[in-house]
């Protein structure tokens, strides 16, 4: 570093010169930088020596973003089989790791091995239709876990070229322009890399889920076969977890998902020998990992509700050209699937995930999480997914960064986003809510609510009472009957119906109503009848949340129903319902009372429940 531009100029250069660079900091490239300052001589572009070692620090996301750095040049190269390795020795707090990538793709001629060990060196520099664009991913990506990086490839059998990039060596170097080495030419790979492809991992344990390449007493050669390409990091030092185990279950669960259009089409993905099923978070692949806990307890794939094409900009200009992209909503199948046991759901589906949204480029994944200013905030959508396809051309726009590490959408593309698929979202959210609301009214079937029950007790001390006329009286159980009927819930029978709607004074049932007010009174056979909308935002923003605080979870989460108690007839749900249950009651016997009334009652409930829809969601 320069010293501070006050520093008096004692030397013809421009000044006193003092580097203050750590003590670990690559010695050649200090010695190349002192003799620039002091002698003048010619200024690289590029600092070789720092510029390895900073690239170290090129920010991927974990070990398995890194790897999938490799995995894309792997398919790119046209490989059908890919294979990673994780080979840990040693005691826990003192393991070796070392980590391979191993395909069967087409392999680099020497010449072009070199250039693309080169940062900025690419056979496709640029090109969008690809995965990769810009030369930089294999090298930074191996380097991020590594600082020694072997490269292996072939094009022929028993002619493997290596080259290796060595951030040590390479920091040692005292020149202003270093060079890369000619690749060597092997007749076959070293016997430490060799060992990896050939003998079993110690992760998985049971090794009748390894499947090898080929053991020990197989050719190595010629099942390695005309082409492929071999990347090796031994002894890394920068991985996102210290066990192997760790390392193999989360590459296998994320490459899954990521690679999933990939292994469709007959790419085969093995991680420590054990190969790849791709997982779906659409729910819609038949080959995907979901249809084997599908096919056992006979249920169906999500259901696609629409596919629609978008032409989106490729800059934020009203003059620029516009390139295509696919949005697909698919709506889980709710109805089949809530019965299902929760490990199932969790973990076997991994229904609860929060992979809401799915973005991938040119048919790879780049995000898979919640996007909440495309969909909504609340735990509904658990049971919908939307998936984003677009092309390299748009990535500018998309927000990719050159590593790939997920996505950054320009705000016109959101717009352009909600304008095309926000009605079919909320579509699908309002037929998944009125689902919920009649599992809810199905779960107390057969028997009046706490807040019914409650309000029905109370009755007797109210200073006007529900009377009946006379010919309601000589026909109660008729028509009680008729009213059950039109009130009855799922899973119940008209004698339970019946006897429920005699048993309380108070009914509350659920409709899902989008031109409805937030609540509805009427008085039927001498009972109050409260109609709350589940349509209306009062029910998602007020309703529902106190619904949820009245059933307490054991397991601290909601979406576990395997484990819940109702709390004893109080708390901010009742209180809710014998408030709206008291003020039916009350406009009720107003409407009776008097048709002016009742006019007036319906137009306040009407403009009532209009400023608070407006006062909920503006």
């Amino acid at each position: 570093m320069l010293n501070d531009t006050n520093t008096p100029n004692n030397t013809p250069n421009g000044g006193d010169l003092e580097l203050s660079w750590s003590e670990d900091a690559p010695k050649g490239g200090k010695i190349v930088l002192n003799r620039i300052l002091k002698d003048g001589a010619n200024v690289p572009l590029f600092f070789a020596q720092t510029l390895v070692s900073s690239l170290r620090d090129q920010g991927y996301n974990d070990t398995t973003s890194a790897l999938c750095e490799h995995v894309d040049n792997s398919v790119q190269a046209g490989a059908s089989e890919i294979r990673i390795y994780f080979k840990q020795m040693g005691k826990p707090g003192a393991y070796k790791t070392d980590v391979a990538v191993l395909d069967n793709g087409q392999g680099m001629a020497p010449n072009v091995l070199k250039v693309a060990m080169a940062f900025g060196g690419s056979m496709n520099f640029n090109n969008r239709s690809g995965i990769g664009r810009f030369g930089m991913g294999m090298k930074t990506a191996a380097l991020s876990m590594s600082p020694l990086v072997e490269f292996y490839s072939w094009q022929e059998p028993k002619a493997i070229y290596n080259i290796a990039l060595d951030v040590e060596a390479i920091g040692r170097e005292r020149t202003n322009n270093v060079m890369l080495p000619d690749p060597e030419l092997l007749d076959k790979l070293p016997d430490d890399v060799a060992d990896i492809i050939q003998k079993p991992m110690s992760v998985p344990r049971d090794r009748s889920q390894q499947t090898l390449l080929v053991d020990t007493n197989g050719d190595l050669c010629e099942v390695l076969g005309h082409s492929g390409t071999v990347i090796y990091m031994p002894n890394c030092d920068r991985l996102s977890f210290a066990k192997a185990n760790t390392l193999v279950d989360h590459a296998t669960k994320e490459m899954a998902r990521v690679y999933r259009r990939a292994i469709g089409e007959g790419l085969r993905l093995f991680i420590n020998n054990r190969q790849v099923t791709a997982f779906d978070p659409t729910y819609s692949m038949a080959s995907a990992r979901h249809r084997q806990y599908l096919e056992e307890v006979g249920t169906k794939d999500s259901k696609l509700i629409t596919a629609k094409l978008l032409d989106i900009p490729i800059h934020d200009s009203k003059d620029s050209e516009t390139a295509q992209v696919k949005i697909s909503l698919y709506k889980l199948p709710i109805e089949d699937w809530h019965h299902l046991p929760q490990k199932t759901l969790r973990n076997d589906l991994h229904i609860f995930n929060g992979q809401t949204v799915s973005i991938l480029r040119n048919g790879r994944e780049l995000f898979a999480d919640r996007m909440a200013e495309l969909t909504t905030r609340h735990s509904i959508t658990h049971w919908f997914r939307v998936q984003i396809d677009f092309p390299g051309e748009l990535d500018e726009a998309f927000g990719v960064a050159a590593n790939k590490q997920g996505v950054r959408l320009k705000g016109y593309v959101k717009d352009v986003i909600k304008e095309g698929i926000g009605e079919d979202i909320s579509t699908v959210i309002n037929e998944i809510r009125r689902f919920q609301s009649e599992q809810r009214i199905s779960a107390k079937a057969a028997k009046p609510s706490t807040s019914e029950s409650k309000a029905t007790s109370a009755d007797p001390h109210q200073a006007r009472t529900l009377s009946l006329t006379l010919e309601e009286e000589e026909q109660i159980e008729g028509n009680l009957r008729t009213l059950a009927v039109s009130l009855k819930r799922p899973n119940e029978t008209d004698d339970e119906a019946f006897e429920r709607v005699k048993a309380s004074r108070y009914i509350i049932q659920y409709v899902h109503d989008e031109y409805w007010p937030f609540y509805r009174a009427e008085r039927r056979y001498g009972r109050v009848i409260l109609s709350i909308n589940t349509a209306h935002p009062f029910y998602s923003e007020l309703y529902d949340p106190l619904r949820k605080l009245d059933v307490l979870d054991i397991t601290g989460d909601e979406e576990n129903n395997s484990a819940k108690h109702v709390r004893d007839q109080t708390g901010p749900l009742v209180a809710l319902e014998l408030m709206l249950v008291s003020l039916a009651r009350t406009q009720a016997g107003l409407s009776l009372e008097n048709e002016d009334a009742l006019l007036t009652l319906e137009t306040l409930q009407r403009e009532w429940s209009e400023s608070l829809r407006i006062q909920l969601t503006a």
